[in-house]
């Protein structure tokens, strides 16, 4: 079990680069990766399970104890990230599906590489937290009613189903999670470490295989795509930190959410793109989850080397260190 803990540590330590090496494969060799994309709503499965088992009951207390850095982080999370992602997409002058793929990765909740990032750049990693729960539950109706909204003029949008979409790849693994730390708690004590190397797995499999099924658009579209994911990021990352701060929320609160905001579930993206809209839309989640695994970490280098006046908050075991990557 140490050799396995051992290795899950190293996976995760160097997730980004996994996830560039993975890329760089399936789009240089795409042929034995495209039937993996028949598996990409269960692979999210497995990583959405995964965060079940690492949540607790202490999660969730900062939301009844101090309810306003977390209303404020979430809410900047769903108004900030989907208009960014529509107006650049505007902009840039997106293809439909390219722009809805956008427009969807701003409209996802956060991913739980964030918890992480926050954690390192000694933020308030109970918000973090918090903020990653909380936005993950609302995601079921808050994502397909924006995606209908913002999304729906390049192409048609069923929130229904992308309800049901959701519900099936989020909420039932995280439940499932949930119960199995409630009943079999010293199991998932012993087992729980080994979650991030079956995480990251599912995360590359699932990279591998939307990369392979873009290999040709990637030489057409990749540069133009990039630019908006990165830009995308940026100014979530930007704009989280400046809301934060204009509320009078102190400089652990403003790290939290800058990072909450600006990092998303790229994971959720891919399937949700893949399922609705066509490979071609999921091609900026791929992005999003290299790029936010590389932003994210020079972020919270520079801030990690600026001390906040604030004591720093405790460690959650379930998360830290256990949980760098995005499920996405």
């Amino acid at each position: 079990m140490k050799a396995l803990e051992s290795i899950s540590s190293f996976a995760g330590k160097y997730f980004a680069v996994w996830v560039i090496i993975a890329a760089l494969m399936a789009f240089l060799f795409p042929t034995p990766f495209l039937g993996l994309g028949a598996y990409i709503t269960i692979l999210l499965g497995v990583v959405m399970f995964g965060m079940g088992l690492t949540l607790k009951a202490v999660d969730f207390k900062i939301i009844a104890t101090k309810p306003l850095p977390v209303i404020v982080g979430v809410a900047a999370q769903f108004v900030i990230m989907p208009l960014v992602a529509f107006a650049i997409a505007y902009v840039l002058k997106l293809p439909p599906e390219l722009a809805a793929g956008l427009v969807l990765l701003g409209c996802v909740p956060g991913g739980t590489a964030s918890n992480v990032m926050v954690y390192l750049a000694k933020g308030n990693l109970a918000l973090s937290v918090a903020m990653t729960s909380l936005s993950t539950l609302l995601a079921p109706i808050v994502t397909p009613v924006l995606l209908l909204w913002l999304a729906g003029q390049w192409l048609p949008v069923d929130p229904v189903s992308m309800f049901k979409s959701i519900v099936q790849v989020i909420i039932v693994p995280i439940v499932l999670g949930l119960l199995i730390r409630r009943f079999f708690p010293k199991a998932v004590e012993k087992s729980v470490t080994v979650v991030p190397l079956i995480s990251v797995l599912a995360i590359l499999i699932i990279v591998s295989a939307v990369t392979s099924a873009n290999a040709g658009n990637v030489i057409s579209s990749g540069f133009v795509v990039f630019a908006a994911v990165f830009l995308h990021n940026g100014f979530g990352l930007l704009l989280g930190y400046l809301t934060a701060l204009m509320l009078g929320l102190n400089e652990n609160d403003r790290r939290a959410i800058s990072l909450e905001v600006g990092m998303q579930n790229s994971g959720l993206g891919v399937a949700l793109a893949t399922a609705h809209f066509g490979p071609l839309a999921a091609l900026p989640s791929v992005w999003g989850a290299i790029w936010h695994n590389i932003s994210g970490p020079i972020l919270a280098t520079i801030w990690s080397k600026k001390p906040t006046k604030v004591e720093e908050p405790e460690q959650h075991l379930g998360i830290i260190p256990v949980q760098p990557f995005e499920s996405r």
